[in-house]
This record gives C-alpha cells, structure tokens and sequence, in this order.
C-alpha cells in the first residue's frame, strides 16, 4: 500500500472537518493509498502548531508556499476562505500535486477558469468538496434515478436554509464579496446545484426568475478570529460597524438538460432551519425526496405501483449490504453523521489517486466549474433581471 502525504492549508471549521477526516479514514476504510497527515498550515505559526497537535498532524507551519513546493506533500488540500483557493491551488498544480479544493471552486468564475486550464494542463488529479455527494441517501438518489427507477425527471426542487446569520453576528469574511465571492448563494446554493446536477446526472441550461436579497446591510466589526465553526465563539469590537456586501438568500428558477423546471433557494436567516439542506425530485415513474436534517434516509414514490398501493416509501439508508459507504461504519440503522460525508470523501480521494474508481463520481475542477458557471449566470440574472443561458457564461 502506497503513502499520500497530504498538506492542508487552512484551519478554522473546515480545518477540524478535514482533519477529522484523514485521521478516521484508514480505520474504517480500506483505501488502496494510506493518507499520511503530513502538515497543517495556517495563517500563524503557533496557533498551527497547537491545531497539529490536537489533531494529529506531524508538522504545522505558517508558510503555505514553503509547503505547498515541499517535495514530500502529494496531495494538497484547500479550505482557506474563497478568494484565497486560486492562488493555492495554482501554486500547488505547479508544483505538481494533486489537488483538493474546499467549494466553491474559487470566488470568482475567471478564477475557477484558470484552475480548470492549469489542472487539465498539469494532468494532476482534482476533487472539490462536495461533501453531501457522499451521504449514502444522497449516493443512493443519484443510483436509483440512473437506474430508471423514478422515470423521465420533469420537476426538481432544491433548497438550503440555515438560520446563523441574525445580528448577534459581526463582520465575518463569509459577510465580505472580495473574500467570499458571495454570500448564501455560494456557500449553501453551490451544494443543492451540485447534488441535483449529481443526483440527476443532468446539466442546468437556464436560469431566470433569480432574486438576491441582503436583509442586514450593516454588521458589527469583529475582533478576534472565529473559533472553529461558521461564526461561533466570534467576538465583536467594542465599537464600529462595516457593510455587508453579499447576499443573505439567493432564489433563482432553473430548466435542465432532460427538459425539467427546477426551483431553487437558499438562505441564512430561515429562522427553525439550522442546517436544511434537500431536494425533490419528480420523475414519470416516481419521485425522491431527501431532508439533511434526516440524512441517513431517503424517501422514495413508486408511481408504478397499483394506485392502490402507493404511497411514500422511507428508506433507511444504513444497510452495509445495500446502501453505499454504510458497510463501513455501524450496524443497520445506527445512524452516521455530519463528519462522515468528509471521512467517506477521504476514502474516494484515495482510492482515485490510486487509480481505482471511486464509489460514486467525484467532482474534480472540470465538474466543479460547471457549478460555478451556475453560480455566476445566477448573479447575472438577479443583476440584470433577466433569464441567461449557461451557453453563454464560459
């Protein structure tokens, strides 16, 4: 078995995510390269020493150049804020390393474009992560529809609401275009856009009807960084405002490629919805729906049936013998989490670094910047109040 040492360079929220990850994969999975937690870079050197240390990795530094040339990393792995994925990834693809990129792709479409080239160039291996491609209900969504299991697709909905962002929250950098791109539109609309291109296997050729909305213009500066998870454990400064300058929710209607209409929407301040992230999908034979907040199942609508005997079916989707990814964690129904999307991730980065094929498709930059050409035909239509075609963002 293979060695990948892998960089990471970042730390915060995702940092905990991915290094729980790479710490959990080799002990439940058996990947054909085993992941060595070679260094963890952050802004300041200390402070990346102590997060090595409670997390298992054998250096930290604050120099992500110096890591990203070293020649013993292989893999480099990205969870900086947005603005700052471009400028790592290129440096790490010109060094020649695999590449592995916190989504969305980057903060701009210009600069997704130069990844994709420099990438397909370099002929390294990408993967973004899309974390919810890997829930075993989501995983199971996307083999039922290519098994032809809910017919022709006519009908999808999609929606991502959380409720966080009220104005106890300072000034975060998720609050800031020149560092996040965008607001609820990138962070929790990319998701829903990848997983239903992904559940469909579909590309979305249309978009109109789009509205951007920031409902606090104005938040408190803060002081102090942020403690390791969206906004927690973030202090304000005494005294001192800063304007908002993405949105708060994004929605936006969609057709796809197959011909059907899709709506969107996604939101920070949907107050009771903590994390609600999910899809329906309505298909000429049946129809799929999947709730985050219950991600260990999916319900499935067999129109096939005799009239009288249909009715939703809830799948628990933890059977090691059926359902993907499951039979390497927990006895039926002794549910997984959050955290096990990323260890599930790990363990098909590895195994496509190693040449094999992974469980179900990865998206690597190529596919990722299909979402970001979304992302960025999306905010053209709310701008300009008009419908754009896909055709036309490149």
């Amino acid at each position: 078995m293979r060695s990948v040492n892998v960089a990471l360079i970042g730390e915060g929220f995702m940092g905990r995510t991915h290094s729980n990850g790479w710490s959990q994969v080799a002990k439940f999975f058996k990947p054909a390269a085993r992941p060595v937690m070679h260094t963890v870079c952050g802004r300041r050197e200390e402070p990346n020493k102590a997060f090595a240390n409670h997390w298992g990795w054998d250096h930290g530094s604050g120099n992500w150049k110096g890591v990203v040339n070293n020649p013993e990393i292989d893999l480099v792995d990205v969870v900086t804020p947005n603005h700052l994925h471009a400028e790592v990834a290129l440096a790490a693809i010109a060094a020649g390393k695999h590449v592995a990129c916190e989504k969305p792709i980057a903060g701009t479409l210009a600069e997704a474009r130069l990844m994709v080239e420099a990438a397909r160039r370099a002929k390294v291996k990408t993967f973004v992560w899309y974390n919810y491609r890997r829930c075993p209900a989501v995983a199971l969504a996307h083999k039922m529809v290519r098994d032809g299991l809910i017919g022709e697709i006519r009908h999808v909905r999609a929606h991502y609401l959380q409720d966080w962002a009220d104005e106890s929250i300072p000034l975060v950098w998720r609050f800031q275009k020149e560092l996040a791109g965008s607001g609820a539109h990138g962070d929790l609309n990319a998701h829903i856009i990848d997983m239903t291109r992904f559940v469909t296997s579909e590309e979305i050729t249309e978009i109109s009807g789009a509205i951007a909305e920031t409902f606090i213009k104005q938040r408190k500066l803060m002081s102090g960084g942020a403690a390791g998870g969206i906004a927690a454990g973030v202090q304000t400064a005494d005294s001192g405002t800063g304007p908002v300058t993405v949105d708060d929710t994004v929605l936006f209607l969609a057709r796809f490629s197959g011909g059907a209409v899709a709506s969107f929407e996604a939101a920070r301040q949907a107050t009771g919805n903590q994390n609600r992230n999910g899809f329906e999908i309505n298909g000429s034979k049946g129809s799929l729906k999947f709730d985050f907040e219950r991600m260990n199942e999916l319900n499935f609508y067999d129109a096939t049936r005799p009239r009288a005997q249909q009715g939703w079916t809830n799948i628990m989707c933890t059977h090691g013998g059926a359902h993907p990814y499951a039979e390497a964690w927990w006895p039926d129904a002794h549910l997984i989490g959050y955290e096990h999307g990323f260890t599930n991730q790990a363990f098909d980065i590895l195994e496509a670094i190693a040449g094999r094929e992974p469980t179900v498709p990865l998206p690597d930059f190529e596919d990722a910047y299909n979402t970001q050409r979304v992302l960025e035909a999306v905010l053209i239509s709310a701008a300009e109040r008009r419908p754009v075609k896909l055709d036309d963002v490149r």
